[in-house]
């Protein structure tokens, strides 16, 4: 029996893009791959809101997020970490001898403007860091906030990690002055796992020329440099079948939801689920800073998780445990991607029945 996935990916996939990924191969260095290409970037800058380039990448979005501070990082980056993925940007820094300084907030607290205003403010910086969405907390950063102190630092560049929240809240990159966001296709684009994307500005391509040491598969300027050489291709092999897959989901979340009703739909389901959440348990994420695709919920009835969701597994539905330390203090409903409002309550009239037997 296949379970709803709940969870903060993979997520439940339509079947009509499932079944684009299984659109015969073409050869990877032809004008029809360089045409598909195209399609899929353009449509990728409508919605990150950007005239900025689109790279595209064949890893989790944890590879666009090593090759960004290697590739980019010529003096020393600092990231700001609200949770699990934050810290693992500052760890894949450390791994790649790019110096860093990971500044991290209490889990289930924000990253706020006054603390990344006192660290750019010492120059020491060229990169700095941001999880739009953290999906251990379910926090979501105030950027547009964050977006007004970076006014004051233009020389210094801003990586974001936008993996669970691109397609589901906006971002715009451009107004923000975001200078690398990076997504991937198995949260709320509401792909398979297997391919990430990111916008990349000029300023960060020219100071990543300046770095000697960018390393190889995950080289963002090298990526960018081949997609101009042959137009839209990519280096590597690509998975063909995820551009298939993405560009007709493109076509739907631009052209038949709309833009702004997805963003909707996903704060609709939110509220409903913070809302349930508040009502028989807690919220974990400080109040004004609730993630819009997923709500992490204190576990303040010291139920078992891990019982909860083998129970509501036999009837069919699958929520997520709390992330590392966080096990069995916290559960997570993740609400992202195609995912209904209906189809959400469901879930919820589910849980209510189990808890009660617990």
């Amino acid at each position: 029996m296949h379970k709803k996935l709940f969870i903060p990916g993979p997520v439940d996939v339509r079947p009509e893009i499932l079944e684009a990924m299984g659109t015969p191969m073409i050869g990877h260095r032809t004008k029809d791959a360089s045409a598909l290409g195209e399609s899929v970037c353009k449509k990728l800058q409508k919605v990150f809101f950007t005239e900025n380039p689109i790279l595209l990448s064949t890893t989790s979005g944890s590879g666009l997020m090593e090759g960004s501070i290697r590739s980019l990082t010529t003096k020393r980056a600092v990231v700001f970490s609200v949770g699990a993925f934050g810290n693992r940007w500052a760890k894949m820094a450390k791994s790649n001898n790019v110096p860093v300084d990971k500044v991290e907030a209490e889990w289930g607290q924000p990253t706020l403007p006054e603390i990344v205003d006192e660290y750019l403010s010492t120059g020491k910086y060229d990169v700095f860091t941001v999880t739009h969405n953290e999906t251990s907390t379910g926090i979501m950063n105030p950027v547009e906030e964050i977006a007004e102190i970076r006014k004051k630092y233009p020389d210094v560049l801003w990586l974001v990690d936008a993996v669970s929240s691109a397609a589901g809240a906006k971002i715009e990159v451009d107004k923000l002055g975001v200078d690398v966001c990076i997504t991937s296709t198995q949260k709320a684009l509401g792909l398979p796992p297997g391919l990430s994307v990111c916008t990349i500005s000029e300023k960060a391509l020219a100071q990543g020329r300046t770095v000697e040491n960018r390393g190889l598969y995950l080289d963002l300027i090298a990526i960018y440099d081949y997609m101009q050489k042959k137009p839209y291709q990519y280096p590597s092999t690509p998975s063909l079948s995820h551009y298939y897959a993405l560009d007709k989901q493109l076509d739907y979340i631009l052209y038949v939801e709309g833009l702004e009703n997805r963003f909707a739909r996903h704060l609709e389901m939110a509220k409903i689920t913070r809302a349930w959440g508040n009502e028989h348990f807690e919220q974990f994420a400080a109040k004004g800073y609730e993630s819009n695709t997923l709500t992490t919920i204190k576990n303040t009835k010291g139920i078992s998780v891990a019982d909860l969701n083998k129970r509501i597994g036999e009837l069919g539905y699958m929520i997520s445990n709390g992330y590392g330390d966080l096990k069995e203090k916290t559960f997570r409903i993740a609400h992202m991607a195609d995912r209904t409002v209906d189809v959400l309550k469901e879930l919820l009239d589910v849980l209510d029945k189990e808890i009660v037997k617990m």
